[in-house]
């Protein structure tokens, strides 16, 4: 009985009895997990997945395709009997080939999908863009409406220098209407 009361006496001091069991504590990160299968960077593999879905569509793989097939051919057709890998109906050949395009596919999916991606996040900032320039489109419109309401109401030199010759003008029919004043003193011919 004394062990036992040993610990569980060091149980509730070190406050392991806080927290029962099985129960994960939230302050506390957790500890890492023990993985069966390997860990890879996903954005490596999809920039290797990139890097041959690139070749694969390109001319210089078909040329290097044909090749690789022409010689696996003649040498299993023509090499002797004992040196030949594949017979004729060429079962090797087919599951290599098999192989490739099994392989191919998937790898040229992913690249496409990470192009998608890329283009979604492309297309999301134009879109963006776009929205900014029509906001500032607009606020200028708006800006230069302004302006123009506010000219309109502003006296320019050409609206003045037409005020003025219309008062000169006024000014010039009011002397040949009223005739110089006589001088002072004499205002007999006004009565």
């Amino acid at each position: 009985m004394g062990s036992t009361d040993r610990s569980d006496e060091r149980t509730r001091a070190s406050g392991a009895s806080a927290a029962p069991r099985g129960r994960n504590r939230l302050d506390q990160p957790k500890a890492p997990r023990v993985r069966l299968l390997p860990e890879w960077d996903p954005e490596a593999f999809g920039r290797v997945s990139e890097r041959i879905a690139r070749f694969l569509g390109t001319g210089r793989f078909i040329v290097w395709m044909t090749l690789i097939i022409i010689l696996w051919v003649a040498w299993n057709i023509f090499a002797p009997s004992h040196l030949r890998f594949d017979n004729y109906p060429f079962i090797f050949l087919t599951l290599a080939l098999s192989l490739q395009a099994s392989y191919a596919a998937p790898l040229i999916l992913l690249a496409q999908n990470r192009q998608d991606d890329r283009d979604r996040v492309t297309h999301e900032q134009d879109r963006k863009q776009n929205e900014r320039s029509i906001a500032d489109t607009e606020y200028l419109t708006r800006e230069i409406a302004a302006l123009r309401m506010g000219l309109g109401e502003v006296a320019t030199r050409d609206w003045i220098r037409s005020e003025l010759q219309d008062l000169v003008k006024e000014m010039e029919e009011r002397q040949n209407v009223f005739p110089a004043e006589r001088p002072h003193g004499r205002d007999e011919g006004d009565r």
